[in-house]
């Protein structure tokens, strides 16, 4: 539970600003976390009262502190959206079948960068999963194309949001698409996958945000954004 005093520099444990945890994700549950991330283009000068409550304190954010999140309260196949340095944070709890989805040679092949060439992620998340461990993913949820929210479709589709969707993410404004590591498909305007942040494990369901492992050093200013 996040401590009504905190330290500037402290990271907190936070609440999700939205948990999405059906196949698609509602109009509400968009405009929601489209609120949260406006905020990352200067586009509004502060949020809601029940946002601020559910998050780090001011002082936290404007210094880029790290935050902790509690992945224990993460159910399999649920997203959960979070705010760090102001931009929104998606983090899935990966079922058995959505990892073997991530492997599939049929979305592989359709893929931009299916081995995450472009430096998009810390080196410890340049793999499949693009994560620390397979079961939790964490990306950066704005579109690499013109910083737009990506919405969050798990379940394959034959028709929507997309012909032969095979679960991930959406962007309604121009039709890119990421699957459900933040990888991007190819001939979609988005030209680069989604970022990840740096993050490292405090406990086995405790993540920060923030801070790379003991003896890794990669700068998150380093990643191409739109």
């Amino acid at each position: 539970m996040q401590s009504p005093i905190q330290s500037s520099m402290q990271p907190s444990i936070t609440k999700p600003l939205v948990s999405l945890a059906g196949p698609r994700a509602t109009r509400r549950d968009f405009l929601y976390v489209a609120t949260a991330a406006v905020s990352a283009f200067g586009a509004a000068a502060c949020l809601v009262p029940l946002i601020d409550q559910m998050n780090p304190d001011a002082g936290t954010l404007a210094a880029g502190a790290p935050i902790d999140i509690d992945l224990g309260k993460v159910e399999p196949g649920q997203q959960v959206v979070f705010r760090w340095r102001e931009r929104p944070v998606f983090v899935t709890h990966r079922t058995p079948e959505m990892l073997r989805a991530l492997q599939d040679p049929q979305l592989v092949s359709q893929l931009a960068d299916p081995q995450s060439d472009e430096l998009q992620q810390p080196p410890y998340a340049r793999n499949w999963h693009r994560s620390v461990k397979p079961d939790y993913g964490l990306v950066i949820g704005i579109c690499t194309h013109l910083g737009c929210i990506p919405m969050f479709y798990s379940q394959p589709n034959a028709g929507s949001p997309a012909q032969n969707w095979l679960g991930g993410y959406f962007c309604p404004c121009h039709g890119s698409k990421y699957d459900l590591a933040g990888r991007v498909f190819s001939g979609v305007p988005a030209p680069y996958n989604l970022p990840v942040p740096p993050h490292r494990y405090v406990s086995d369901t405790l993540v920060r945000v923030g801070e790379n492992p003991e003896g890794v050093s990669f700068d998150f200013g380093s990643i191409r954004q739109i």
